[in-house]
């Protein structure tokens, strides 16, 4: 509770400026948030994913391996089942259809993120106009004050300039750390995909010929 207390007496201090910050920040661990869910629930197994697939797909079972993507929606598993549904298809025909899965799919693993990095920025803006207001605040008060009073002015203004400038780049951390971890998770999945709708496309190409689909 003290903790909380002193947040709130210092985000009062903070004048205007703080609601900005405080508004961003909202932003930011929600996008935190959320990204965070869908890249968990987007990450497979890929070696386990792989291994049922060739098992499969091996056996000339195509139907059970289209199974197996359809039953963990994911991302990849439909990029990859995509690819498996034109299994009885030229080479040309199974790529591009991954292709276009992967048009519609990868573009979402990315979404939202880069913009972390723009509010952080915002978000240290804002505490420096916060801070640049609460100085002209200051000084702008103190020639017009008694003597007696000038003090109390130039701390109350110092105050407001130093709570903004430090919830301003307490924002901008937090931003900038959520941004990193996602970013790194981003491009994990996207590896991922890439190196499993790569070897799909050669285990399709190399058994199709011994190989019934639906068998």
């Amino acid at each position: 509770m003290g903790v909380l207390k002193s947040i709130s007496e210092s985000f009062h201090a903070g004048g205007w400026g703080m609601w900005p910050i405080l508004i961003t920040l909202i932003i930011m661990i929600a996008m935190i948030v959320e990204r965070s869910v869908y890249l968990f629930k987007a990450s497979v197994d890929k070696d386990k994913l792989l291994a049922l697939l060739k098992s499969q797909v091996m056996s000339g079972n195509v139907q059970g391996a289209i199974k197996v993507c359809s039953g963990n929606p994911t991302p990849m598993t439909r990029i990859v089942q995509a690819g498996l549904m034109k299994f009885n298809k030229s080479d040309h025909e199974v790529q591009a259809a991954m292709d276009e899965a992967a048009l519609r799919e990868l573009p979402k693993i990315n979404q939202r993120t880069p913009y972390l990095g723009m509010l952080a920025n915002f978000a240290v803006m804002a505490g420096l106009l916060g801070t640049i207001s609460g100085m002209i605040k200051s000084f702008g008060s103190v020639g017009d004050a008694d003597a007696s009073q000038k003090a109390a002015i130039l701390a109350e203004g110092i105050a407001e300039a130093l709570n903004c400038t430090g919830f301003g780049i307490g924002a901008s951390l937090i931003g900038l750390l959520g941004f990193s971890l996602l970013t790194g998770k981003t491009t994990a999945v996207t590896d991922d995909i890439n190196e499993v709708t790569v070897q799909v496309v050669n285990l399709v190409t190399s058994h199709r010929a011994q190989m019934q689909p639906g068998a």
